[in-house]
């Protein structure tokens, strides 16, 4: 049965998350329906990461076996004509072995997490970004984000719910850059713990602002505890900008 690997953007807004639930509309959910009227049958959809409620996508890559021989062309055209109005995209589909799994194969993923800093309120990016109006020191930001690369315990940004068995990972870039009001903080690693991105953002927001010092973000990775962290950023304005094999 030919595999497929897609790789997909969307707008999570609106979206109970990736994975499919009886709570809420999901981007797996949806995903499945296009396909199902593709291949005639049910099928499940695999993705590389499973993002929350409100998070986007713009690199997300899954994978999907069809009972039917097509090209990789159709696959996309024929699942983004099934997935209208939704506001989810097939970008590319290419056929892949068996041996490929979009999870378990990946060796790397990427984030983009997007704050507008700046006094008047968003209109255009109402759902796609972080607004904070507070006058923000990006380089402090970014002098704060060094402490956190490399091979660490990531307890104090762990989310209380996630279930990974260790809490040790390998921040491979945790970048935090200024253009005009947007602040961009990009972070890759092989993989990351539940809203481990969010959380050293919100942590970093505090050093911006200058409630914390850079090297508070030291004390509190050291400490291994979730309450020495900085609050979770809002989901809205972290992105999943592609997954590395």
């Amino acid at each position: 049965m030919p595999r497929f690997k897609l790789i997909l953007e969307y707008d999570g807004t609106g979206f109970v998350g990736w994975q499919r639930q009886d709570n809420g509309q999901s981007v797996q959910g949806v995903l499945e329906v296009a396909i199902a009227k593709l291949c005639g049958e049910p099928c499940s959809v695999t993705a590389a990461g499973r993002t929350d409620s409100g998070v986007h996508a713009s690199g997300q890559v899954a994978h999907f076996d069809c009972p039917k021989a097509l090209g990789a062309d159709t696959v996309r055209d024929a699942i983004n004509f099934h997935l209208k109005p939704r506001p989810v995209a097939v970008v590319a589909a290419e056929a892949v072995g068996d041996n490929f799994h979009a999870r378990f194969s990946a060796t790397g993923r990427s984030y983009r997490y997007r704050l507008i800093n700046r006094r008047a309120p968003l209109a255009l990016d109402a759902n796609r970004a972080w607004w904070v109006p507070n006058a923000l020191d990006a380089e402090a930001m970014a002098e704060g984000a060094r402490h956190l690369l490399g091979h660490h315990d990531f307890t104090s940004f762990r989310a209380s719910e996630c279930q990974a068995k260790s809490p040790i990972k390998t921040l491979d870039v945790l970048e935090v850059t200024r253009d005009g009001d947007a602040i961009t903080v990009i972070a890759a690693a092989r993989s990351f713990l539940h809203h481990q991105v969010r959380n050293m953002v919100g942590t970093l927001k505090l050093v911006g602002e200058g409630k914390w010092r850079p090297d508070d973000v030291r004390i509190a990775l050291e400490a291994r505890d979730r309450k020495a962290g900085g609050p979770t950023a809002p989901a809205r304005g972290l992105y999943l900008t592609g997954v590395r094999y």
